[in-house]
């Protein structure tokens, strides 16, 4: 499924100035000071997400989704890297819809990789990276950020550096939470600095090198849960912990998952067809390197 030499080699050192990359069970940490911080994402949260990757309909859905887009806009790529990969539940799907030369996760905390090193097959390599310096260039054909930029406040750093890892016409697809006025409890305690308004992702790809191949609202079948939800959510009495308001939305019964991935699966398959959604929770962007 991946082959060849490693991105990142355990023994590495730079020839000119010695430097060598610490080691952490195994994980390259090339931002170290960084590691399991709360940049960005609380570690008190890890596990807890990582389990609900596992089973909720929302994620499930952005998963097929994304696989149906690569598959789309890039049928053709090996060499893929995702930026703030988790617990890779989103590599997995990926890494079993081809025969890929090579796959690249990174994220900012050393934790997550370690928990996708259990779920991913052995030749994924993990690395410890900050977006906003990724030490790659023009090593791949596709890129995915997926809900990451908003954690970050140099969103256009970000951006350009994906650009720079990317060969020439390389892929790159982001999904982003979007309007404004769906901020939530949910959205403080992720750390995010903005939820994106229409078309402020599209034009900062435009400004830092590039093309939009696709672009549309998700999760538009369920935006009027979604708002009944956010505003319930405001309404919470204020003695409970924001951590604790936040996972409500995280607690579905099985019947009731069940129904709306049902829900969100038809929505997916449209988008996969070409169907534009105008307004939805979160948007997917599928940019082509210029």
């Amino acid at each position: 499924m991946v082959g060849g030499g490693l991105m990142w080699p355990l023994d590495w050192n730079c020839e000119s100035c010695g430097y060598a990359a610490p080691i952490q069970d195994g994980i390259p940490l090339t931002a170290p000071a960084l590691a399991d911080t709360a940049d960005g994402f609380d570690p008190a949260d890890f596990v807890f997400l990582a389990d609900a990757e596992l089973w909720h309909f929302w994620f499930a859905a952005r998963r097929a989704l994304i696989v149906g887009l690569a598959g789309v806009y890039a049928p053709s790529a090996g060499r893929f890297i995702e930026i703030g990969c988790g617990s890779g539940n989103v590599i997995r799907a990926l890494a079993s819809a081809r025969n890929w030369t090579r796959i690249v996760g990174t994220d900012i905390h050393p934790t997550c990789l370690l928990l996708a090193r259990d779920r991913l097959p052995a030749a994924v390599e993990l690395l410890q990276a900050d977006a906003r310096c990724l030490p790659f260039r023009h090593a791949f054909d596709l890129a995915g950020a997926f809900d990451v930029l908003e954690h970050v406040a140099e969103d256009e750093t970000v951006i350009a550096r994906i650009r720079d890892a990317l060969i020439h016409r390389g892929v790159f697809i982001a999904t982003v939470p979007q309007h404004p006025s769906l901020w939530s409890v949910a959205d403080e305690v992720g750390h995010h600095m903005r939820r994106y308004r229409h078309g402020e992702l599209e034009a900062k790809l435009r400004a830092n090198g590039f093309e939009i191949s696709f672009s549309t609202s998700y999760a538009a079948s369920l935006l009027p849960l979604m708002a009944v939800n956010r505003v319930l959510a405001r309404r919470s009495p204020r003695h409970v912990a924001l951590r604790t308001i936040a996972r409500q939305e995280f607690h579905v019964g099985p019947r009731l998952n069940r129904l709306l991935g049902l829900v969100l699966s038809v929505e997916t398959l449209l988008t996969r067809r070409g169907v534009r959604w105008p307004v939805g929770g979160s948007r997917v962007v599928v940019a082509r390197k210029r």
